[in-house]
């Protein structure tokens, strides 16, 4: 709306300029005031055209009709309201421009609360439909719980009566039992007054066995004690003979050292005289490959001994 008021208000502007520059008013065009201010709608600029031309003809009768000076009074004065309505206009052009932008906003956010509403709504539909879902299940089970409950009372009034009848029949039960449990306590006690006679004649067998157990075992014990100090005695010379033996092992460990390093020099001696020995071979079997020599040697002057005094007969 803005940029409307603005190509109206530079329309007139233009075509004033026109007219001031020597054109007649009923010479301008939408095309020359389009040329002039480059914006908005050709169908604005014929509208706003058309008024300002039939507002210059207006004033062009009154011109023609007052004398100069009023004439042109009432032209300036005119003008001036022309002015005043335009600015007028163009204020209260923004301010229902402002308005309506805050309208519009207003409307968005409406329609915004409208459609949070409505999907409230929805979800409230939604959870009402759930409630009612629920309360139908509930009633359902209400009555499947009542008529169980009446299910429970009845088996519960057949309980009650069968616990009456087990019980008398407990009842009788227990006085039955109480009656066989004091027989049987009557037996016990007999059987126990039985049993500990006889547990008193065990007793005083084991009474008089055990004094027969403790005569032996004195006697035993005595020759325990006996025996310990012939024990004590053979030990006392044990240890003697013992540390006898131990001065005896004493000197047969120094004789046997005494013997070991004799055993050492034998050994040494031994070794001594076996290289000696080897030596000795060695030798003996040069001699004896030097003796085959010589006695090959002998053998064969002794062979050509009597070659050559041959040779020296025929000679």
């Amino acid at each position: 709306m803005s940029r409307i008021s603005d190509t109206r208000l530079r329309t007139r502007e233009a075509a004033a300029r026109l007219v001031a520059a020597g054109r007649h008013p009923h010479e301008l065009t939408v095309d020359l005031i389009y040329a002039e201010i480059r914006q908005g709608s050709r169908t604005t600029i014929n509208d706003e055209l058309k008024l300002w031309k039939d507002e210059q003809a207006r004033n062009d009768a009154l011109s023609a009709a007052l004398p100069p000076a009023v004439a042109n009074a009432m032209l300036s004065v005119w003008a001036l309201a022309v002015e005043q309505g335009e600015q007028v206009f163009a204020q209260r052009s923004g301010e229902f421009e402002a308005e309506a932008a805050a309208a519009i906003t207003r409307a968005d956010s409406l329609h915004a609360a409208n459609t949070g509403l409505q999907a409230e709504v929805q979800a409230l539909r939604a959870q009402v439909d759930d409630l009612q879902a629920r309360l139908a299940t509930a009633l359902a089970a209400h009555a499947r719980g009542q008529t169980e409950l009446e299910a429970a009372i009845r088996r519960a009034e057949a309980a009650a009566a069968e616990g009456d009848a087990v019980r008398a029949q407990a009842e009788q039960a227990w006085r039955d039992a109480q009656s066989a449990h004091a027989r049987e306590l009557e037996a016990l006690r007999a059987a126990r007054a039985e049993h500990e006679a006889a547990l008193r004649v065990e007793v005083d067998q084991a009474t008089a066995r055990l004094e027969g157990v403790q005569k032996l075992v004195m006697l035993q014990t005595e020759e325990a004690r006996e025996a310990q100090r012939r024990a004590e005695a053979a030990l006392a010379k044990t240890r003697q003979r013992n540390e006898q033996l131990v001065a005896d092992g004493q000197r047969l460990s120094a004789d046997a050292a005494e013997h070991r390093r004799l055993a050492e020099r034998h050994e040494k001696q031994l070794a001594g005289v076996m290289e000696e020995t080897r030596e000795l071979r060695r030798e003996r079997d040069s001699l004896t490959q030097q003796v085959a020599l010589l006695q090959g040697q002998l053998k064969g002057r002794d062979e050509s001994a009597p070659a050559r005094t041959a040779r020296r007969r025929a000679g």
